[in-house]
């Protein structure tokens, strides 16, 4: 990784510039990842959207952001981080704007996916500044820094969502990044440096970012159709068919190109592949549960947007509370222990949320399984982000930390678009606290599933214990893991 002419001190006020230009460009992608769930019922009475408009407005930004943060991480180092990072900014601001006055929802579906491809180029950009730019004994306290302000920005998400449904419109969950992105520009032209990598390979794998974005489009929109007419329908069967087929010549092409987006030896590492699989059990019953979770609080239950988004804020708090110590447990114990006991956890409060029905209030129903829940995720988000770093080589820590954010991502983005098959709920079904409870509790139930195999595959399959204490690194549980970077002398 190359270095700046002049690299930062902690603590200095261009140090503290640089820092707080990183955390709050992140910021914006972190909010608008959980911001979005609040608002969904009135974003769905305001367009008049089904099921599956919906979801695709929860997945076309996941999509987007989970093909193409890879990518988005080579153009930083090949350009420049700072300058691609910008890009990123200005990009989000732009679709965000499109998103605050989407007249319809097909629109408001495009302007997401816009959305999402401005989130890859500003995210791994944000980290990769902060560890180009400080000293190497500074590198871990800005980027532990930027991973407990990011968190807590992504904490803020459901309540500033459900605040500016409530006192305005849902367009405003959207409308609000403008005059941050603003913020953003002007502090990164002011005082971030520009760094590249000049051994950065020449090559941008396109082709590999292009198939793997089409694999994930196809998969995903045969599965949101079959919410309508059906999985053995003709349309579903072919995007399904076309889904299959590019990700066979994904894998072909990453196997046989010289520079590969997603080079595949990384996986012959056993810990590293288990670390990935409990990765996509959990992350997919997260993205699962904050789905279905916010929709039966406000349809089923009755809660406010604001109280639907105020629910969940005591599992982040504990997230950002407990899972420093997590990972220092898991330093003494080895990882497998909180991995597992963590998702059961996890389990558990996702069983007792199945419950929740019209009447249920938030002390005697809601609170117990989310403080029980975020007690699991507490325990599993900060080892489990050690150890597929640790099951990494060195040279390829900022490469490990992207496939475990991508697989992340891809295991929400599949469970938003399976459930609602699974759980037999389609069109404006969700508008119906008749149609929805049943929905619900099944898809709850799925979750708790992944969670339990979540915890299962640890026990058996991670056994390496953690050979270096893991940085003290927290994540808010409605996202991916944060992405960590190559830190380099």
């Amino acid at each position: 990784m190359s270095r700046t002419p002049d690299l930062l001190e902690y603590g200095t006020a261009r140090g503290r510039w640089v820092l707080a230009t990183a955390v709050l460009g992140s910021a914006m992608v972190f909010v608008d990842g959980t911001v979005v769930n609040v608002a969904l019922p009135h974003i769905g009475a305001g367009l008049d959207s089904g099921l599956s408009g919906l979801t695709w407005t929860i997945n076309a930004y996941t999509l987007t952001l989970a093909s193409l943060i890879l990518l988005g991480g080579s153009l930083g180092d090949r350009f420049g981080r700072k300058r691609v990072f910008v890009i990123g900014v200005v990009w989000f601001a732009a679709a965000s704007l499109l998103c605050g006055i989407a007249p319809d929802i097909g629109t408001l579906i495009a302007a997401r996916a816009l959305q999402g491809v401005g989130g890859a180029l500003l995210t791994p950009g944000s980290l990769a500044i902060l560890s180009s730019s400080f000293r190497p004994e500074d590198r871990a306290r800005a980027i532990g820094a930027w991973s407990g302000l990011a968190g807590i920005a992504g904490a803020a998400g459901p309540f500033t969502g459900g605040w500016l449904v409530e006192v305005a419109s849902w367009r405003w969950i959207f409308l609000i990044n403008l005059p941050f992105a603003v913020a953003v520009v002007a502090a990164a032209a002011r005082h971030v440096p520009e760094s590249l990598d000049p051994s950065a390979s020449k090559h941008v794998d396109v082709a590999g970012a292009v198939l793997g974005a089409v694999a994930l489009g196809a998969v995903t929109r045969g599965l949101i159709a079959a919410q309508d007419s059906g999985i053995s329908s003709a349309g579903v069967v072919a995007a399904l068919a076309i889904g299959a087929v590019a990700a066979a010549a994904f894998v072909l092409r990453e196997r046989a190109t010289k520079a590969p987006m997603l080079p595949l030896a990384i996986f012959q590492s056993r810990l590293f592949s288990a670390a990935n699989a409990v990765t996509f059990a959990v992350y997919a019953a997260l993205g699962g549960v904050f789905f279905w979770l916010v929709l039966c609080l406000q349809v089923v239950v009755g809660f406010a947007p604001l109280e639907a988004g105020l629910s969940l804020l005591p599992m982040t708090v504990l997230m950002l509370l407990l899972s420093a110590r997590a990972g220092g447990l898991a330093t003494r114990t080895g990882p497998r222990l909180p991995m597992t006991v963590g998702p059961l956890l996890c389990a558990a409060g996702a069983a007792l949320l199945t419950r929740l029905d019209v009447g249920s209030s938030y002390a005697a129903d809601v609170l117990a399984p989310v403080l029980l829940f975020g007690l699991g995720l507490s325990l599993t988000v900060a080892p489990l982000t050690a150890t597929v770093l640790a099951a990494a080589p060195d040279n390829h820590a900022g490469l490990a930390s992207g496939v475990n954010n991508a697989v992340a991502r891809v295991a929400g983005l599949l469970a938003v678009a399976v459930l609602p098959l699974v759980a037999g709920l389609s069109g404006a079904g969700y508008t119906s606290p008749a149609l929805l409870r049943p929905a619900y509790e099944t898809a709850m139930w799925c979750c708790a599933g992944l969670l339990a195999a979540g915890g299962f595959l640890s026990a058996l399959l991670v056994r390496t214990p953690l050979a270096t204490p893991p940085p003290a690194q927290t994540s808010c549980p409605l996202n991916a893991p944060p992405l960590a970077v190559e830190v380099a002398d």
